[in-house]
């Protein structure tokens, strides 16, 4: 196969690291990860599989104990204890050291183990939960990937099926070092690609029979409304579809319906001048019909006569069909200017050669093969297993349109990371069915924005569509602004890609990979960690419609956490409902969090390094954040930028820039908002020693100060320096309260009671005390007692 279509691979281990019988040998990756193969011939596989790319890890300390009937290996964490026979429970033992469990700590050969779960091949017609594969995580402290029946990849980059008498089993011991699991997974595996930067902005996709016309209004009315836009996804009817019945279904195409797009290179280039990149739905099962423009060339290279009109079949099996699939079929369309493509992929996991999943294979290659010419490469597609991480973005499917479908995605997509695979896209506002509710809309749109990848999508019906202006006008504020706020994100979300490409740390984290041992931090499934600086717990249920209040349920980690948008300030150790109204979700950055955001005033299609940013800064504690910026060439050295809050000497720094400054602004001007401290705030800024000019404001309601600067080089940096030191607010509980209570569809002689309870110079315990004892709607009640109680230290 091209050069291009091969993974740089390091499958032989040391021989250090191997112990070797007649039919068993064992691979000591690491002092917690053991490969262990059993093979009745006494072969053993060294070729890279599907799963395992490198297995050349450094050698870890071990000893083995070895006699005639019994095999010992002994690692700083684990202790294999093995009989010689084929692999059974009561002959292959390893023990996870740790005192992790008093009965539990112990796998035996083929149990699962309490098992935190992985992710699913799809969501397709979902409607709430559905059972999750397994993942690498367990309570038990350990986990094993079966890799006997994945494929092999050759040295030409082509595939081989294994062979039936074999086991090949990795097993994973970590403990409770989620991270440190799933970072040696990526060792293992191959890491997560670094994806373009465009791709973190809002996608726009739709099933509908859009003209080149009519998609073109639809980007400018977006434009006049102020949503920004980064991806353009054409659904299948972008192809012709309504063919002669003698060639077939129009399900599968690769011809454009010029009838709709006339011109189709005119088209795309418009979408790349409006800051848009293009990728387009293909369902390549049916193969190629005689009705294609790329027909004739292709039927050629596979040595069938054009004028024969003989179909030319799908088959990932054979390399010449997939030589001539790629050469004709897709680089044309490339050249004209898809940037990637959507490979719709629903026929099934057979072929001909056992165990070559078509999805696997089309993911494999259409990933390698979009990094042909030196840009990040790109795909997007349905699961295909481990180590589909390699191959982001993935498809999540058709779902319902139902608050049980939202309710389970916010746990569907951080319990993918025990995978590793943290790039999921889903039809954010569910897919098709369902029915129409207004809060439901803003509610998914508002999780997709604290999502990996912001992608609106809905089916072809009239009633369906998630363009803001089609809901009554408090919902379509919303969602403006928090489709709007998506990019203001990106700054943040693209320096969280590189770590999770680095790293081996994914955007969103269930509670337990940082709290592994915190009981409540089992007990939270749709509250995660996103990114370093904050937590994210979506409202998937509807609200109170008394209150006009969403609740979610979280645990907060001990420590400070600081509303994103209200500055409402709790402290931690505790578990908590958090109400919302339905402009509002619950994300709590921690104290020390910086979190960069493109300036409210540069939003625009596209994701460009802006030149003018808000950096939010949140009170309580040091934090530091380096600013990663670059553009969509693979091989381009990003820009960094260090911001540094030290929370001791009252000083917040920002810059001097280092790396490929090509990449940023020569001068960025900054709004430092300076989250949950004190009001009253003298500083003195500076750059490069020189003080500046610089104006202030402080907003009582969201407990913010604003510090604008303008023109400084990045070179040179910016450093403000608080006067009097840094000083921790308070909330103004009673405020929030009235206006919570305001807002409330309740008797009037109730607010009035519960309004005059929390004015009063009472202590705490008797205020709750009080308002426990008047009886109330439990969420009215609830919803006052987190104001009331959110940063009370006893």
């Amino acid at each position: 196969m091209s050069e291009h279509l091969r993974l740089e691979t390091a499958p032989v281990p040391s021989l250090a690291q191997t112990v070797l019988g007649a039919r068993y040998r064992f691979t000591v990756l690491t002092s917690r990860m053991i490969r262990m193969e059993y093979s009745s011939t006494g072969i053993f596989e060294d070729r890279p599989s599907q799963l395992a790319l490198n297995r050349n890890f450094d050698t870890p300390s071990f000893r083995v104990l070895d006699d005639d009937h019994h095999l010992q290996i002994i690692t700083e964490h684990l202790h294999l204890s093995y009989n010689k026979e084929p692999f059974s429970p009561n002959g292959l033992t390893v023990q996870v050291k740790g005192n992790l469990s008093a009965y539990h700590s112990l796998w035996r050969y083929s149990e699962a183990g309490e098992n935190l779960g992985g992710t699913a091949r799809t969501l397709d017609e979902a409607d709430g939960a559905i059972a999750l594969e397994a993942g690498l995580m367990s309570r038990n402290g350990y986990s094993t990937l079966d890799d006997s029946a994945s494929l092999l990849i050759e040295d030409n980059g082509w595939f081989a099926p294994r062979t039936p008498e074999s086991t090949d089993l990795y097993f994973f011991g970590y403990g409770r070092d989620y991270r440190g699991c799933l970072q040696d997974f990526y060792r293992l595996s191959g890491r997560t690609p670094l994806l373009p930067r465009f791709t973190l902005g809002n996608w726009w996709s739709r099933y509908h029979q859009y003209t080149a016309e009519g998609y073109k209004a639809l980007i400018e009315r977006f434009a006049a409304e102020g949503i920004p836009f980064s991806v353009a996804v054409l659904d299948m009817d972008w192809h012709l579809v309504d063919i002669d019945p003698k060639y077939g279904s129009g399900w599968t195409g690769y011809t454009w319906n010029q009838d709709l797009f006339p011109d189709p290179d005119e088209f795309i280039v418009w979408l790349h001048h409006n800051g848009l990149r293009l990728t387009l739905n293909v369902h390549p099962a049916e193969g190629l019909r005689a009705h294609e423009d790329a027909y004739a060339a292709v039927a050629r290279d596979l040595g069938i006569d054009p004028a024969t009109e003989d179909p030319v079949l799908f088959d990932v099996t054979d390399p010449a069909f997939l030589a001539a699939y790629f050469e004709h079929i897709h680089h044309p369309l490339e050249r004209s200017g898809v940037d990637f493509w959507w490979l719709d992929w629903q026929s099934g996991s057979h072929s001909k050669i056992s165990g070559m999943d078509p999805l696997w294979i089309l993911n494999h290659l259409h990933f390698l093969d979009s990094g042909k010419e030196g840009k990040k490469p790109l795909t997007f597609s349905r699961y295909a297993g481990p180590g589909s991480h390699r191959y982001p973005i993935g498809f999540s499917g058709d779902t319902i349109v139902t608050w049980e479908s939202l309710d389970f995605q916010p746990y569907f997509t951080a319990t993918a990371s025990n995978i590793g695979y943290g790039w999921w896209s889903h039809d954010i506002g569910g897919h098709m069915g369902g029915y129409k509710d207004d809060e439901l809309a803003v509610r998914w749109t508002q999780f997709g924005v604290f999502s990996p990848v912001m992608r609106l999508h809905s089916s072809s019906s009239p009633f369906t569509g998630k363009e803001p202006w089609k809901y009554p006008a408090a919902a379509a504020e919303i969602m403006t602004d928090f489709l709007r706020l998506r990019h203001r994100l990106v700054p943040y979300l693209h320096t969280m890609n590189h770590r999770a490409s680095h790293q081996g740390l994914p955007l969103i984290e269930p509670m337990y990979y940082q709290y592994p041992e915190e009981q409540a931090a089992y007990s939270v499934p749709n509250q995660y960690l996103f990114g370093t600086e904050m937590i994210a717990a979506p409202i998937t249920t509807p609200s109170d419609p008394k209150l006009h209040l969403g609740r979610a349920k979280a645990w907060l980690p001990e420590g400070t956490w600081i509303d994103l948008f209200t500055g409402l300030i709790y402290q931690g150790d505790r578990s908590i409902y958090l109400y919302r109204p339905m402009h509002q979700i619950p994300v709590l950055a921690k104290a020390g969090a910086i979190v960069p955001l493109t300036h409210h005033t540069e939003i625009e299609n596209g994701t460009p390094n802006p030149h003018k940013l808000e950096i939010r800064i949140f009170a309580g504690a040091s934090g530091t954040f380096d600013l990663i910026e670059d553009n969509d060439d693979a091989h381009s050295t990003p820009a960094r930028t260090p911001m540094r809050l030290d929370w001791n000497t009252g000083t917040f720094t920002v810059g001097p820039a280092t790396g490929d400054l090509a990449h940023i602004p020569a001068t960025r001007n900054f709004d430092l908002t300076f989250i949950g401290f004190e009001a009253a705030m003298a500083f003195e800024a500076t750059t490069g020693g020189e003080e500046l000019r610089a104006a202030s404001t402080y907003n009582a309601e969201t407990n913010t100060t604003t510090i604008r600067v303008g023109d400084i080089p990045v070179t040179s940096g910016l450093t403000i320096r608080v006067d009097s030191g840094m000083r921790m607010g308070r909330n103004d509980a009673v405020r929030r309260i009235f206006e919570r209570l305001a807002d409330a569809q309740i008797d009037f002689a109730t607010k009035e009671s519960i309004f005059a309870k929390v004015s009063s110079a009472r202590k705490i315990p008797v205020l709750v005390s009080d308002l426990q004892s008047m009886d109330l709607q439990p969420n009215l009640l609830g919803s006052i007692l987190e104001l009331l109680l959110a940063d009370a230290v006893d």
